[in-house]
């Protein structure tokens, strides 16, 4: 019983930074070892074809077996995520910086203090179903979505694709990627994102 309760209070305490890159670091040089490759938006597309896609679009034809454990992988992530929601959950909303919050609030957008004004994961004020009638809801929540496949698709790969696995592999085509999501990052925070949320 002392065991568990230790094990969970560890699990329950926030961990360094640094333990999550670590262990990113190992996964890649596991990946690569075995010759495999690691991307969310490839997990997807294994899915879509263990769902039958490959009889309406070509692109989705083929053998998804092979991927099969990209599909464990993002069970895993639904999973961990819906247990550390339901049982690991911290008493106090999402902790961010003073600046952040500034930020947030020059934005509109309000950062709980209090579990009782919500947990802050995802501001109220965009992602909610009220907020897609509205312009700047559609926009963000429906234009992003699409902006957002297109160009996973359109690079052959999403942020974790490139940036951890193609860079991991030297690949100059994830390095262009990389700039690329960061260039569009940055122009989305401070020119675009403040323009749509005064629609």
């Amino acid at each position: 019983m002392l065991k568990a309760f230790f094990i969970f209070s560890i699990l329950h305490t926030p961990w360094h930074w640094a333990f999550s890159g670590v262990m990113i670091a190992l996964v890649m040089f596991l990946l690569l070892y075995s010759g495999r490759t690691f991307g969310v938006s490839s997990s997807f597309d294994a899915l879509c074809t263990l769902a039958g896609a490959g009889k309406k679009v070509k692109y989705f034809e083929g053998d998804w077996r092979p991927k099969a454990w990209m599909l464990v992988f993002l069970l895993g992530t639904v999973g961990g995520a819906a247990i550390a929601t339901i049982w690991m959950q911290s008493p106090q909303p999402v902790q961010i910086s003073q600046a952040t919050r500034d930020d947030l609030s020059s934005l509109g957008i309000h950062a709980p203090t209090t579990l009782e004004e919500g947990r802050g994961y995802a501001p109220e004020e965009i992602f909610t179903f009220r907020s897609l009638l509205t312009l700047r809801g559609f926009i963000l929540l429906i234009v992003g979505g699409f902006v957002i496949g297109f160009g996973t698709r359109w690079a052959g790969g999403c942020t974790s694709g490139h940036a951890i696995s193609g860079l991991s592999n030297l690949q100059l085509p994830s390095l262009i990627a990389v700039i690329g999501f960061f260039i569009g990052g940055l122009v989305m925070t401070h020119l675009l994102l403040p323009i749509i949320l005064k629609l």
